[in-house]
Parts: structure tokens; C-alpha cells; sequence
């Protein structure tokens, strides 16, 4: 790795150092959560104060790429999951997008009666019957993600399908439902017995809950989906752009 700061740069020497610890986390030596080098080592390195230097990993450790322990060191947090909030996509395509090959841990589907919140976003009858899909998914090692879906009444899915195939190529190519929109609410909560035995964590763990309401082209209500996330193997990003 090419260690050169440049001091004559106006790039502040910080920014100089935090590009190449970046560069330094990317590569394979340091993806599963290797310490790195002292910083009396790093400063002496770059060629840099340990102040400066600090100021790059503070960068870092505040976007938890970093994980510092007083007296044990700085280590590289092991790789998590990414989803980036913007041009909505599914799962699946999130998932195909940063070369993760998901796998099915589970997958059941039947027919029950509508739970409260998704009937008050299809608008349907308390006793109305839905199509329940539930599924863990993860990467190949466990599993991260337990998702439960709910469609509207109106849509004709059945156990029949081949849920393997992404969910909304399912809808599209098989009834002509296009998911167009995604309205989610994010927040974090604690693992019950249920999803704990399911993410394979402790009971109490923290967990991020996601909600997401997807309508169609016609806005109207194509599904109600709840997912409850590892918090040490999911990372949700949120970006935003001014409007000038």
C-alpha cells in the first residue's frame, strides 16, 4: 500500500490519512476485523501527528467502520450488509447489486386473516384473508434478515409460486403488479425469544425493525412488509441532497 501523505498538498493532512485508512479497510487483509497498526506506528508511517491522525480515525469509528477499545486497540468492524436508502429496489436487487448471494433459510406462505396494521393500509375488513410470506434470509455463512409480507386481498397469490424467483418479478411477470413506490419506517428494537431463536442472537439483542408499504403504479397498496435485521450484520444508509 501506498503510504505517502502529501504535505504540500491543500488537501489537510487529516483527509489524506482517512483516504488511505479507507483504502487500508477495503482490501482482504483487513475485511474480517483485524486491529490495526499502533498509532505511534500509523503517525510515525504517514509521517504525521497522532492528533492528525486521530482525526481520521474518529472519522471513521463514527461511521462504524471502526471499533476502538481503550487499552486492546482499533480494529476494522467486520463487513455488514449495506442498503442505501433513494432509488428504491428490491431486496433481492439490493442484495444482487453489492455481489451478495442470498440464501433461503426458510420460506413458508399461507392464508390467514389480515393482522390490524396491514389492514388499516389495504383499507380491507378485519376478517379478510391475505397471503402471508414469511422468510429468513442471509448470506450463505447465517442469517440476517426475518421478513414477513402481507398482499392485499385483491392480489391472487398462491403457495404455488416459486419464491426463489424475486417477489416482484413474481408480481409483475405473473399478474401484471408493478411495485413502483416504497414508503419505509425505520427504527430499532429488541429481540423477542421468536426473532431472537430466528437471527440466532440473544433475547434482548438490538434488532433493526423496517416497515415498508409498497404500492403499485396506480398507488394502490400492493403489500405491508415488516423485517427485523442483525444490527451487527445490516448497515441501512440514508443519503440526501440539497436542493439549491
Amino acid at each position: 500500500m501506498n503510504w505517502n501523505i502529501d504535505h504540500t498538498s491543500n488537501i489537510p493532512l487529516h483527509k489524506q490519512a482517512e483516504a488511505l485508512l479507507r483504502n487500508l479497510l477495503n482490501s482482504d487483509e483487513y475485511q474480517e476485523g483485524k486491529y490495526l497498526p499502533t498509532e505511534v506506528d500509523l503517525s510515525e508511517q504517514l509521517k504525521i501527528s497522532r492528533n492528525t491522525l486521530r482525526q481520521a480515525i474518529n472519522t471513521l469509528v463514527n461511521e462504524g467502520l471502526l471499533l476502538r477499545k481503550k487499552g486492546v486497540g482499533t480494529r476494522v468492524v467486520k463487513t455488514k450488509v449495506i442498503s442505501r436508502a433513494g432509488n428504491w429496489i428490491s431486496f433481492s436487487e439490493e442484495m444482487r447489486l453489492s455481489g451478495i448471494d442470498i440464501r433461503n433459510f426458510e420460506l413458508q406462505i399461507f392464508r390467514q386473516e389480515v393482522s390490524s396494521e396491514a389492514a388499516v393500509f389495504f383499507d380491507a375488513q378485519k376478517a379478510s384473508k391475505v397471503m402471508r410470506l414469511e422468510r429468513l434470509r442471509g448470506k450463505q455463512e447465517y442469517p440476517f434478515v426475518y421478513f414477513i409480507s402481507e398482499f392485499a386481498p385483491w392480489i391472487p397469490l398462491s403457495a404455488s409460486e416459486d419464491f426463489n424467483r424475486p417477489l416482484y418479478e413474481i408480481l409483475e411477470s405473473e399478474y401484471g403488479i408493478i411495485a413502483a413506490t416504497s414508503r419505509e419506517e425505520i427504527s430499532a428494537t429488541l429481540a423477542d425469544a421468536f426473532i431472537a431463536s430466528k437471527l440466532e442472537v440473544k433475547v434482548g439483542d438490538a434488532v433493526l425493525l423496517r416497515k415498508r408499504y409498497v404500492f403499485d403504479t396506480k398507488d394502490r397498496p400492493v403489500e405491508y412488509n415488516v423485517g427485523f435485521y442483525r444490527a451487527d450484520a445490516f448497515t441501512y444508509t440514508l443519503e440526501s441532497k440539497r436542493s439549491f
